[in-house]
């Protein structure tokens, strides 16, 4: 990566970006780039996946909640401090003409 596709990535990305800004950018995504390619170097055959706490519980996908409901209807406590209601709902003014 070089100066003129941070340059090109800002143009695509309607970013106003000045050389100094372009520069430190593209310090900064060297020094990601060369972590990942330090990461992606680790031989890790035959590592284990790290414990997960829910594991114990459940497999690791992502469980579904039970469609239940869990609070309690609260309209008339809910409308009490309205300034203005009709059959439970509430009036606002028009605001859109």
């Amino acid at each position: 990566m070089n100066i003129e596709d941070i340059k090109h990535l800002a143009i695509l990305s309607s970013l106003e970006i000045n050389s100094d800004e372009a520069n430190a950018t593209l310090n900064q995504l060297q020094t990601i780039f060369t972590l990942v390619e330090r990461m992606q170097a680790v031989d890790t055959t035959g590592v284990e996946p790290l414990f997960h706490p829910i594991a114990m519980i459940q497999d690791l996908a992502q469980p579904l909640r039970q469609d239940a409901v869990t609070e309690q209807n609260n309209r008339e406590a809910n409308m009490a401090a309205a300034p203005a209601q009709h059959e439970g709902l509430f009036l606002v003014p028009k605001v859109i003409e």
